[in-house]
């Protein structure tokens, strides 16, 4: 059983370098077309704010259809996404695009984290996350740098993201995950006994719908959903306005995608030891060093960016951070919610943190590109320099 949800982590984990490569290419297109980084902004927020909207539904959706129809469901609304982007060139149709990606990356994101928290050892709830997010880190900095290194224009880029797009949806489908199985009685299961893809993660789901709903998962722990919010802004909201605002700088398409990809790498680099500090800290102090981590870099961003001969070290440094902790708050928020929730309600539990992540990345783009637009890099500044406050309080609360 394990050995196929970790075959769902890698089709999961194609979607994700899929969209590290085209989101960049998007942000800089629309830039190139006179667009505002406020625009822009609102454009990114599109697919987290169908995530945020959906996700409290998904525990409940999943008891209905099964957990495996859902999941392959998203994965292909996020291929006719990808589709959109290459062959409309309209920014409406853009937005549409981006709706159908949402609503897909809702089912799919919820889907691999539940499986994910529900199977992983007790003992090694850290380890098993801290490699997932590892590898989704990997795909976020590989994604924005391969257009770059294989000299590709950017509907090349979008055209190869489908492709990729695609391929998730075949690896997904060989598992057999469509065998969905969702009338079954919730704990009818025999745990010892061989059973199909869908066997187990079609009930989880439906126990946690019966027992548990995302508001009632959020109300006990709702400074860890502050915390993911956090994460969600400085990972998530980030990457575009930071690519627009490279490119609004002066710098090619394959350097403003090199600062979303450096973002990528620091989530990369950052999650396995996030997770591995999980299981041998005390939360309190790992959320606490996370908040005084973001708090320097965006003191660094504050000095930096007056300073026109250091500039792009400095946004490359703070991307680093940024992407790094940023990934790393999520990875440690669902850790927790392994130790807080039992397996009946994990589900409920993992969609508050997400519906938190994703609506950090939905304020994210929005608030930071309008920050960046009327206040410049101080304003910036400022805003990011109040979440990283909120992190280090909100520690306090962790035990």
């Amino acid at each position: 059983m394990l050995r196929r949800v970790w075959q769902i982590a890698a089709s999961t984990t194609l979607v994700v370098s899929s969209f590290a490569m085209f989101g960049p290419v998007l942000a800089v297109l629309l830039q190139q077309r006179g667009h505002s980084t406020t625009v822009i902004g609102g454009f990114a927020m599109i697919t987290f704010a169908c995530v945020a909207l959906l996700i409290p539904f998904m525990p409940r959706v999943f008891a209905r259809f099964g957990i495996g129809r859902c999941y392959l469901l998203g994965l292909v609304l996020q291929t006719l996404c990808t589709v959109g982007y290459a062959v409309f060139d309209t920014f409406a149709l853009w937005c549409a695009s981006a709706v159908m990606g949402g609503i897909g990356a809702a089912a799919v994101w919820n889907a691999t984290e539940a499986l994910l928290a529900e199977h992983a050892p007790p003992d090694q709830r850290g380890h098993v996350m801290g490699l997932y997010q590892t590898a989704l880190g990997a795909a976020l900095a590989a994604g924005p740098f391969v257009p770059a290194a294989l000299h590709w224009s950017a509907q090349t880029t979008l055209v190869v993201a489908a492709i990729v797009q695609f391929a998730a949806l075949v690896l997904a489908a060989s598992t057999g995950i469509v065998r969905a199985h969702p009338s079954r009685p919730a704990l009818a299961v025999d745990n010892d006994a061989p059973r199909n893809m869908d066997a187990l993660p079609v009930n989880a789901p439906q126990v946690a719908a019966q027992t548990m709903g995302t508001w009632q998962a959020l109300c006990p722990v709702p400074y860890l959903v502050g915390i993911a919010f956090v994460g969600g802004v400085f990972e998530a909201g980030l990457s575009s306005i930071s690519a627009a605002n490279g490119a609004a700088q002066g710098l090619s398409m394959a350097a403003a995608a090199s600062i979303v990809g450096v973002l990528g790498l620091g989530s990369f680099a950052f999650q396995y030891p996030a997770g591995m500090a999980a299981d041998r800290f005390a939360p309190r102090y790992v959320f606490s060093v996370a908040g005084i981590a973001l708090l320097l870099s965006v003191m660094l961003l504050a000095w930096g960016t007056q300073q026109a001969s250091t500039q792009l070290w400095v946004l490359w440094a703070c991307a680093l951070v940024w992407g790094g902790v940023g990934g790393a708050l999520y990875t440690l928020t669902m850790i927790r919610v392994a130790h807080h929730f039992s397996a009946a309600t994990v589900a409920a539990g993992t969609a508050a943190m997400i519906t938190g992540y994703t609506l950090g990345g939905a304020v994210g783009p929005v608030v930071s590109g309008a920050s960046l637009q009327y206040a410049g890099s101080l304003g910036l500044s400022l805003w990011l320099g109040i979440l990283s406050l909120a992190v280090v309080a909100l520690a306090r609360r962790s035990h």
